[in-house]
């Protein structure tokens, strides 16, 4: 089929370059979005995909079309008016002239109300023909013909709908239960001991954690809270999960674990910054022989130090949160300890519940407390006072204790 053909077929059809830009686009799709002739060529696809159609093209559509061909993927056009298109695409990847090209087909979803309008209209004829006598067994007898129709069309369209969610429903419940997979193990060694508590807004959290041993004595720590809560902030934490867990893993220290972090946000939304999103993050590399705490905290409430026999410390915010600004300097802190104590770490949903006051006046308090019985008065505070908030944010917090074996534990 040549390119005049394709151009006036019944379905949008595109072609893309590797990258994403546009290289080719027919006048059916063209006149559906309000563009003229040949405006969009080498455009990036993002300037015709809604703010989440992007995230969507970028965390599943690319990676999909690398290894298979895109079947029936859902995503949302935006017109030149800024009306919302909703397309089912088909894609698949060539290469011609040792160049990759993604070939797209889209198709126009007819929207549900769309169909109701159709039947209070069928319905409003019906009305009409029976006031109006001289013809109204004729305008009757079509009316109900067409409601009929209408009805039939309205509960394909209904068990589709149902279909959709239920399928949607087990997609978020699957991708709920990777995320809370992909949390670490609470650590126990002679020197270290660590709890933690995750608690996601929805099905899907923006916030993640993570510990591991790095070497004998060594320890990699990690909370993160991606901007917002749902879906899309939970594919950016799982996309920055994967990352951390193989830089804390290597031993990276902390400014190449923060700066590594920082670039991936940036190119993750480098073509539209209006669907940027950015991230607190506290990493720290603990050495339990030096007793030598080296962190960054970008933008994320003040982890706190508190041990067994002296003043709380506070290891507050040193720079913006990660993602946010480009060319940031990450300057990794030094806090060194010099007794047994607790670390606590935690995002801003338990603060929004619990204030800082409050939270430091009972780390402070229960500082000879087991971990498992400071956890457990933690959750009974956030489910206690949860009902008489507004607030329905991710909660996550981390406690974790240096030199245990000199604590007392039950």
């Amino acid at each position: 089929m040549n390119n005049e053909q394709l151009d006036f077929a019944p379905c949008g059809f595109l072609t893309l370059t590797e990258e994403g830009n546009i290289v080719y686009i027919n006048d059916t799709l063209q006149s559906l979005l309000g563009y003229s002739h040949d405006s969009l060529i080498s455009e990036n696809i993002n300037k015709i995909l809604t703010l989440p159609s992007q995230i969507f093209y970028q965390l599943y559509f690319v990676p999909l079309v690398k290894v298979k061909q895109v079947e029936e993927m859902y995503l949302s056009l935006e017109s030149i008016h800024k009306e919302e298109v909703p397309v089912l695409v088909n894609a698949k990847q060539r290469k011609k002239d040792g160049k990759v090209f993604i070939d797209c087909v889209l198709i126009k979803m007819q929207k549900r109300n769309e169909f109701e309008n159709e039947l209070l209209e069928a319905k409003k004829v019906a009305e009409t023909a029976l006031e109006e006598k001289a013809q109204a067994n004729a305008d009757l007898q079509q009316a109900l013909l067409t409601l009929e129709k209408k009805q039939e069309e309205l509960l394909i369209l209904y068990k589709q709908n149902q279909q959709y969610k239920l399928e949607t429903e087990k997609e978020l419940q699957l991708a709920k239960l990777v995320q809370k997979t992909s949390l670490t193990k609470p650590l126990h060694t002679e020197h270290l001991q660590t709890e933690a508590y995750y608690q996601p807004s929805n099905q899907l959290s923006g916030d993640m954690y993570g510990f591991y041993q790095v070497n004998e004595h060594t320890y990699g720590i990690m909370i993160v809270d991606v901007m917002g809560h749902g879906i899309s902030s939970s594919l950016i934490t799982m996309s920055l999960h994967s990352l951390f867990q193989k830089l804390i893993s290597a031993g990276s220290k902390a400014d190449i674990v923060m700066k590594e972090l920082d670039q991936h946000l940036h190119t993750l939304f480098q073509h539209n910054e209006e669907a940027r999103h950015h991230s607190t993050a506290i990493y720290m590399l603990i050495d339990t022989k030096k007793q030598e705490i080296s962190y960054i905290n970008a933008g994320h409430p003040g982890a706190v130090w508190q041990p067994l026999n002296g003043e709380q410390v506070e290891l507050s915010s040193t720079i913006p949160p990660i993602g946010l600004i480009k060319g940031i300097q990450f300057e990794t802190s030094i806090f060194t300890y010099t007794s047994p104590g607790r670390l606590f770490l935690y995002t801003d949903g338990v603060s929004d519940i619990i204030e800082s006051n409050t939270l430091l006046s009972i780390i402070k308090a229960e500082k000879q407390t087991s971990l498992i019985e400071m956890k457990k008065k933690l959750i009974s505070l956030i489910n206690k006072e949860l009902p008489e908030t507004d607030k329905n944010d991710d909660k996550c917090f981390i406690i974790i204790d240096l030199n245990e074996k000199l604590l007392t534990y039950p």
